[in-house]
């Protein structure tokens, strides 16, 4: 198998729903993102994915994030926009367009970090 991984990062705001504590209230943060390809076959440059596709691809989602109050997009209508939440909605996006995506990393910091991934036995 082979992996690829491009990484990003966004600003935006947000507040967590139906949570008690400082995330409550309105803050912001400088996401840094990180998006996985895997795949067993390589194309005819021995490649798995471009890294320019991936990356025009995954800055397209970022782009509609970015310096926004994530509360405020329709994906987020009545819906907490958590890090587990938000890297969900990148990978689903991404996975639309490019179907070797395998995981979606969201750090809010450099220490604390949410992945979303599918079960590979659906």
């Amino acid at each position: 198998m082979y992996e690829v991984k491009v990484e990003t990062s966004f600003s935006s705001a947000h507040h967590l729903l139906n949570y008690k504590g400082k995330c409550e209230n309105p803050h912001g943060h400088n996401w840094k993102v990180e998006v996985i390809a895997r795949g067993g076959k390589l194309d005819n440059s021995n490649i798995l994915i471009d890294f320019k596709v991936l990356k025009k691809t995954v800055n397209e989602i970022i782009d509609y994030l970015d310096h926004k109050d994530l509360n405020e997009l329709k994906e987020f209508k009545n819906q907490s926009p958590s890090s587990e939440f938000i890297a969900k909605l990148i990978y689903q996006k991404t996975k639309e367009k490019i179907s070797q995506i395998q995981r979606v990393n969201v750090f809010e910091t450099a220490t604390s970090c949410a992945s979303y991934f599918e079960d590979e036995e659906k």
